[in-house]
């Protein structure tokens, strides 16, 4: 499980001095939980640096089902891929919590890469990212509902930001769960039934975790 402690993602591989250079490269925004900072289908041309919060990448399959990608959170960056106008983005993302993030232009980011000689570690974080692109319920494919349940929602709470006071709190309804995972809702109560009487999430109506060691296991971590 990831520490929320842990400097993560491009912040991580930079560092913090040239982190901060990059923040001050952009123009602050923030979006409210449920919005979308980027849609699938349109323009590129920017990059999102998130400060803070959680954010859901998705993409729709021929379908229009939603299907989840990845998640991602403060220390990450977001529509790098699709940097230029000419490339429309490639998924959506969308708001977990209350998000705060710089918006750079793609001239500003590829600008601050060159001056900073930051090619590398860029490729890097893009490579890493890549690899993720498989919807989440296929990276999970071989695992059993509950280990995938208690996965996801580890990573939930991992990604939190730390002096959040209600990051233990699940922010994904059963119904969301089950989109996120390939799973039907009832096998996702069901799992949540049997975590709940292990005791690594707490009774009541909010789906809450009352203890990381126990849903690690859960998870077979």
């Amino acid at each position: 499980m990831l520490s929320p402690n842990v400097r993560r993602g491009f912040r991580a591989l930079i560092g913090e001095q040239l982190w901060g250079g990059l923040v001050a490269r952009g123009v602050t925004r923030s979006y409210p939980a449920g919005s979308f900072l980027l849609r699938q289908g349109d323009p590129g041309g920017w990059v999102l640096v998130l400060l803070r919060g959680r954010v859901k990448v998705t993409g729709h399959d021929e379908e229009g089902a939603e299907l989840l990608v990845s998640l991602r959170a403060a220390g990450d960056l977001v529509g790098e891929i699709a940097g230029v106008p000419q490339v429309a983005r490639t998924a959506s993302v969308q708001a977990i919590d209350r998000c705060t993030v710089q918006v750079l232009t793609a001239e500003v980011f590829r600008e601050f890469l060159r001056r900073n000689c930051a090619d590398s570690q860029f490729t890097d974080y893009l490579l890493a990212k890549l690899s993720e692109t498989v919807p989440y319920q296929m990276q999970l494919v071989h695992f059993s509902a509950q280990r995938r349940l208690a996965r996801l929602i580890l990573e939930l709470v991992a990604l939190a930001d730390p002096g959040d006071p209600e990051r233990m709190q699940v922010p994904f309804s059963q119904e969301a769960l089950a989109r996120a995972l390939g799973l039907s809702r009832s096998t996702v109560a069901e799992q949540i039934s049997v975590l709940r009487a292990s005791g690594a999430l707490g009774l009541g109506r909010r789906l809450l975790v009352a203890d990381l060691d126990k849903l690690a296991d859960s998870a077979g971590l």
